[in-house]
């Protein structure tokens, strides 16, 4: 952080700092904001951490259409494809204009009871219906644009976004999908009824799920975010309006990044 602190001073860039992470800087000493206010102050969000913070800081940003450089401190670092030794490189080809900006699609879900939305929510990677550790396995009806399409008998489902097909919904026996797509893939988990396969919708469908099962069920936005549901109420899930922009070096494309993190193809 006072590296970078310092590359700033000499560009004449003024750096904003999230409070939590200001106070891991003491010789900090320009504006300290909220998280919640970093988007609105910022031309680029410079995200130090793994993938969970990524996706935190992707759905803050909503439709600011801020763009977004992932720096892996964390694990495995998929979104946050950046070493540390590649970060100031990295800043000095953005100050070029040379980095790559791939907009990735977000899923809107919304929460129906009895007719009455009380939520509606944003992700990057998934929306996740599942049942607590302790349920039986639960019942789901599914309808695309308003027609009935399949029911599951599972421990849960999986709604993922092309970014989001290689977490979660990779480890479930879901498709890898080119995170650039506008792309819906269903994943059940732990399907009792073993034609229910993961199928691929396009992103322009509406897709609402309706739980059948009266139990500890769980909806979650990747895996941050979570609201408890009853019996008969509807998850809508959409295409959002926002749209996230991840910025990559143009070495690090999509294939490296699996050959490299999931050790795609290797024998």
């Amino acid at each position: 952080m006072p590296q970078l602190l310092d590359w700033c001073a000499a560009r004449g860039i003024q750096p904003i700092l999230e409070k939590e992470t200001a106070g891991l800087c003491p010789q900090a000493t320009g504006p300290v904001v909220g998280r919640s206010e970093l988007p609105a102050q910022s031309d680029l969000l410079l995200v130090l951490g793994g993938d969970g913070t990524l996706l935190s800081m992707a759905r803050l940003v909503g439709d600011l259409a801020v763009p977004i450089l992932g720096v892996n401190l964390g694990g495995l670092g998929f979104l946050t494809a950046l070493t540390v030794e590649e970060l100031f490189p990295a800043l000095e080809a953005y100050l070029r204009d040379e980095l790559v900006i791939e907009d990735r699609m977000l899923l809107e879900a919304r929460v129906f009871r009895q007719g009455e939305r009380l939520g509606e929510y944003a992700a990057l990677n998934d929306v996740v219906i599942t049942k607590s550790a302790m349920s039986r396995i639960i019942r789901l009806e599914v309808a695309v644009d308003g027609d009935f399409a399949t029911g599951y008998r599972a421990d849960g489902l999986i709604l993922s976004t092309p970014t989001g097909s290689t977490a979660y919904c990779l480890s479930a026996g879901g498709p890898i999908v080119f995170p650039t797509m506008d792309a819906v893939v269903l994943t059940p988990i732990c399907s009792h009824t073993l034609t229910n396969r993961p199928i691929v919708l396009p992103a322009t469908q509406r897709i609402s799920i309706t739980l059948l099962t009266d139990q500890d069920v769980m909806l979650t936005l990747d895996g941050q975010v979570g609201f408890a549901l009853k019996a008969n109420d509807i998850v809508e899930v959409r295409r959002a309006t926002a749209r996230t922009r991840l910025l990559r070096v143009p070495q690090k494309h999509f294939f490296s990044v699996l050959r490299t993190k999931l050790k795609w193809g290797e024998r």
